[in-house]
């Protein structure tokens, strides 16, 4: 036979006994709405540690945000219409200059051109030089008396005079190293200054330069 603990009945009569709850939220006998246990406390109890929160002006608040809004756009409009007026005299600096370039590049243009183009003329007329010479020549012995050739030689000659060309051939005026080259120096009779005697070689001139000096003989006053 087990032997018998005395105990047993100390044991079970601590063992705690269940405890039933009635959770229900409907009170059964008066039909009212049951509120959780501790709710009227924590409602009615302040919250520890934190400031009661103060009524926010929501008028206010909404119409400095509002002030705020529109400095920074106007601002922003008046940044943006600088920067636009500070575009606007960048680009009409930019336009001035380039006209200014423009004209002084139409200048130099046209310039350039009229000088190629004297050049070219001149170019033209020394070439013919040769020409006028035999030209001068054939007069001198009398074989432009008529016939085609006298007809030829009088087209060409106006040809280059319509062109700025002109002759260097007068006898009997001073003498002027610019446009006469001396070959022969001879005294002379009733002069002051070196004078002209005599053209040996016509000379050719244009009104910008003098394309050939005239051959000469000089006379020179007597001492």
């Amino acid at each position: 036979m087990a032997p018998h603990h005395g105990n047993e009945n100390e044991h079970g009569s601590e063992r705690p006994e269940p405890v039933i709850r009635d959770n229900r939220k409907v009170d059964p006998v008066t039909g009212q709405a049951r509120h959780p246990e501790g709710a009227e406390a924590s409602e009615a109890a302040p919250h520890d540690g934190h400031e009661e929160m103060q009524p926010v002006d929501e008028a206010h608040d909404s119409g400095d945000a509002l002030a705020q809004a529109e400095q920074i756009l106007n601002e922003a409009e008046a940044g943006e219409q600088e920067g636009q007026a500070a575009v606007v005299a960048e680009l009409r600096n930019d336009l001035l200059r380039l006209q200014a370039e423009y004209v002084n590049y139409r200048r130099r243009v046209d310039r350039d051109r009229a000088v190629a183009g004297e050049v070219a003329t001149l170019g033209v007329l020394s070439s013919l030089l040769p020409v006028l010479d035999d030209i001068d020549a054939a007069r001198a012995h009398g074989d432009l008396e008529g016939g085609p050739f006298a007809s030829i030689a009088g087209k060409l000659e106006s040809i280059v005079a319509g062109q700025g060309l002109e002759r260097i051939d007068q006898a009997g005026v001073e003498f002027d190293p610019n446009i006469h080259e001396a070959l022969i120096q001879q005294p002379g009779e009733g002069i002051e200054v070196d004078t002209v005697q005599q053209v040996l070689r016509t000379g050719y001139r244009t009104s910008a330069r003098v394309l050939r000096a005239a051959q000469v003989i000089v006379a020179t006053p007597q001492g």
